[in-house]
């Protein structure tokens, strides 16, 4: 039996009744991966350019096949033992390589943390084992997460899209969306900063689930910009993202942003009815507001018609389901989310890079130096990409006193709007009364690959339908909802207010169910579809 293709809640059914073994589910992941992964992301490779490379998906920097090994052996003993191996019984999956894993390379993508072996890990990796989770490999990444196509990663080749290899996985969580499209495993761990989870789960054809701030513990997580960064799946399907949320979610004392709430049965949650539910859509979310450096303007474009068609047609399948749809929802500070994103992310990313020096772990130049300011600059100017280097210098601008005109002031209260806009319309008490609110989860599918990379501003824009939820802090889950006319994955996403998790859930679970004869539901990508033939 192929388990690749299967969801991990059948996967972990079939472990625990001892129908196959958590080493024979660990079998098939690994072939799978040798057969459409190709070379391992590695620092200063080439780039793709034979034309197995071309084809082939490029989502891992390592295959950690030993450690997966033995977890997987735990496991088949805990089932001959009687005892429950948990909830995710030997389930592969990834882990984005931002997340630390004790014994284990961890990079963030980045030549600077080439030779870190962490000495402990997340505590989303400790959860995932506790719930009986095989850990595959850990998988790329635009460097320390910084980027919306994986492209600026320092571990070449970069991860190509499944289900057209010469277009891009999004980011930063690329390699965990291609990973779970290609089968190879049914989970990833990405994080979520400004979209980084929803943007590429949308080009890719998965789920991605960016739960509440504070709901998932990010230690263990190497920083981007800490206020906004959320750790959370990405799956094949909704149910699978609902038991993972289930096992990683929950407060940690060694997190100090972690949350002291109640962690709710999801997949309980999930199988509430949508009826009665007031869902909402916003204009603002069906175009994209981007400063022109000619004109010196603010220019408003459309989002494609395709994926507004989808994301309307969802609204109508929902409707039908008993869902009151509210329309013409005002969100009017959405336009100011990445320029906001812009100044707060970079000040916050500056400060948390000043910890790579070359003095206590990672990389050391070997030129000579003859003071610490020397080392730091060769160590600095050698092991950070240009997109680390850009945002360390922008942060630096926009935070130095010497520099200041108050963009970091304003940012936060640009911030302040953007959350009050959600307040408003999830108000119980308000005009709205939203439940929840949906929305296109990127203004296209996966452009090709170098189309975008190198305009680091324009590659900011198409995170501007995600961007506000990581500045309000609340809870978005994007979902497939069907194809372009070039056979591209389109994504929806629904928003709520805090910890409305299950609710988001349950109404992406509906559509699931509604839409599954659906003949796009059967569609795999190509390499896939190449080795069921």
């Amino acid at each position: 039996m192929k388990t690749c293709d299967l969801p991990a809640y059948a996967i972990a059914d079939l472990v625990r009744t001892r129908q196959i073994s958590a080493v024979e589910v660990l079998e098939d992941a690994l072939e799978r991966i040798r057969r459409v992964d190709g070379r391992l992301g590695e620092v200063d490779a080439p780039r793709a350019e034979s034309e197995e490379d071309l084809s082939s998906v490029h989502a891992f920097t390592q295959v950690t096949e030993d450690y997966a090994r033995e977890q997987a052996q735990k496991i088949d003993q805990l089932v001959k033992d009687g005892e429950n191996p948990g909830p995710l019984a030997g389930v592969p999956y990834t882990a984005k390589d931002i997340f630390t894993v004790k014994g284990v390379r961890t990079t963030a993508g980045s030549k600077i943390l080439s030779n870190y072996i962490a000495p402990y890990s997340a505590t989303v990796v400790e959860r995932m084992e506790a719930a009986g989770a095989v850990m595959l490999g850990k998988v790329n990444l635009d460097e320390f997460t910084y980027g919306s196509s994986s492209e600026s990663s320092t571990y070449k080749p970069v991860p190509r899209n499944p289900w057209d290899t010469s277009r891009v996985v999004g980011g930063s969580s690329g390699g965990s969306a291609a990973a779970v499209a290609a089968g190879e495993g049914a989970i990833s761990l990405g994080t979520d900063t400004g979209g980084s989870i929803r943007h590429p789960a949308a080009f890719c054809g998965t789920v991605g689930l960016k739960p509440t701030y504070g709901r998932v513990s990010r230690y263990g997580l190497i920083a981007f910009g800490s206020s906004l960064d959320c750790p959370g799946p990405l799956t094949r399907n909704v149910t699978d993202a609902a038991i993972t949320l289930q096992a990683i979610a929950g407060h940690d004392a060694r997190d100090a942003t972690s949350a002291a709430v109640p962690v709710p049965d999801y997949l309980a949650e999930m199988e509430k009815e949508v009826r009665g539910l007031r869902i909402g859509l916003s204009e603002e979310f069906f175009r994209v507001t981007y400063f022109d450096a000619e004109s010196m303007e603010l220019v408003e474009n459309p989002i494609d018609d395709q994926i507004r068609e989808a994301v309307l047609s969802v609204a109508g399948f929902l409707a039908q389901l008993g869902a009151d749809i509210v329309t013409d929802v005002p969100m009017p500070h959405t336009k100011y989310g990445v320029p906001t994103y812009f100044v707060i992310s970079r000040v916050e990313a500056s400060s948390n890079l000043l910890r790579f020096d070359g003095v206590k772990y990672g990389y050391r130049t070997s030129q000579s130096f003859k003071d610490l300011p020397e080392l730091y600059r060769k160590t600095r100017g050698e092991g950070f990409g240009v997109e680390p280097k850009l945002r360390m210098l922008m942060g630096i601008y926009l935070s130095a006193a010497q520099f200041d005109k108050g963009y970091y002031q304003r940012a936060l209260k640009a911030r302040a709007l953007i959350r009050q806009d959600f307040e408003t319309v999830f108000d119980p008490r308000g005009k709205y009364r939203l439940d929840a609110l949906l929305t296109p989860t990127a203004p296209s599918t996966a452009f090709p690959i170098g189309s975008v990379y190198g305009d680091s501003v324009l590659m900011q824009y198409s995170d501007q339908l995600t961007a506000t939820t990581n500045h309000a802090g609340i809870p978005g889950l994007s979902f497939p909802v069907g194809f372009d006319r070039d056979n591209l994955p389109i994504g929806a996403q629904v928003l709520g207010p805090d910890y409305s998790e299950g609710r988001l859930l349950g109404i992406a679970r509906a559509y699931e169910e509604v839409t599954e004869e659906k003949a796009w539901r059967n569609l795999k990508p190509p390499l896939v579809a190449a080795l069921d033939s």
